[in-house]
């Protein structure tokens, strides 16, 4: 069996006096879906696509927030479902306000990195950690 893969984003931003980061995530939608852990912005690659270019699109798709200059950052391999997420890390623009874009998602929202830890898949954390640390070394160059 193939291993299916997708593309997402993990886009970051900075709030107040403390300067705390905040992720953009989203949950999906559907009854069934009522207790599912939240996710980065994420999906399928159209044939010929690459994955940097899915992960943009399947942001602007599900969130409304179109994503600038993205880092890549790595993948996870989900535990269960062997599915492979593909990741790439940037700020969310200044003016980012994200929606419900899809019907995929029923929220989509930034949220505090310390909140996000709690509410994400717990496969996709590390991806949290990762995006953090490339866009700080980022800044630091």
């Amino acid at each position: 069996m193939a291993r299916k893969e997708s593309a997402g984003t993990v886009l970051v931003r900075h709030v107040g006096a403390t300067r705390e980061l905040e992720i953009l995530l989203v949950h999906p939608s559907g009854a069934y879906n009522r207790r599912a852990p939240w996710s980065i912005p994420k999906g399928l690659p159209d044939d010929g696509e690459t994955l940097r270019d899915a992960a943009r699109r399947e942001t602007r798709e599900e969130t409304g927030v179109v994503a600038g200059e993205l880092i890549e950052i790595g993948f996870v391999d989900y535990t269960k479902s062997r599915k492979r997420v593909h990741a790439f890390a940037g700020l969310a623009p200044p003016e980012a306000a994200p929606t419900c874009a899809s019907w995929e998602v029923d929220r989509a929202q930034f949220v505090r990195m310390s909140r996000a830890l709690e509410l994400v898949h717990p496969d996709q954390r590390a991806l949290l950690g990762r995006a953090a640390a490339a866009l700080l070394r980022r800044v630091g160059e």
